[in-house]
């Protein structure tokens, strides 16, 4: 799955962060295309609370390991054949 994210609390704040199948990841600056829209997101990260509003999955709450603070509108896209690390 391909995350095109905008917001604040990445490192970036226009990324692509693809997740491959074998479980790696990795992110890129700016928005990688092709894009194969599968849903659009918001989330709201306060501390060790996730909250994610998902156009698929309805309203999640998650905690993470770590503190952080994020606010961020994304799509979730599925992933090419034409997609690779750059």
């Amino acid at each position: 799955m391909k995350y095109i994210e905008v917001g604040i609390g990445n490192t970036w704040i226009v990324r692509t962060e693809t997740e491959l199948a074998d479980g790696s990841e990795y992110e890129q600056k700016g928005i990688i295309k092709p894009i194969i829209l599968h849903s659009i997101y918001f989330r709201i990260w306060l501390g060790k609370i996730v909250f994610i509003l998902d156009s698929r999955e309805g309203l999640k709450r998650m905690k993470k390991p770590r503190h952080a603070f994020k606010i961020i509108f994304g799509l979730a896209s599925y992933i090419t054949e034409g997609d690779s690390r750059g």
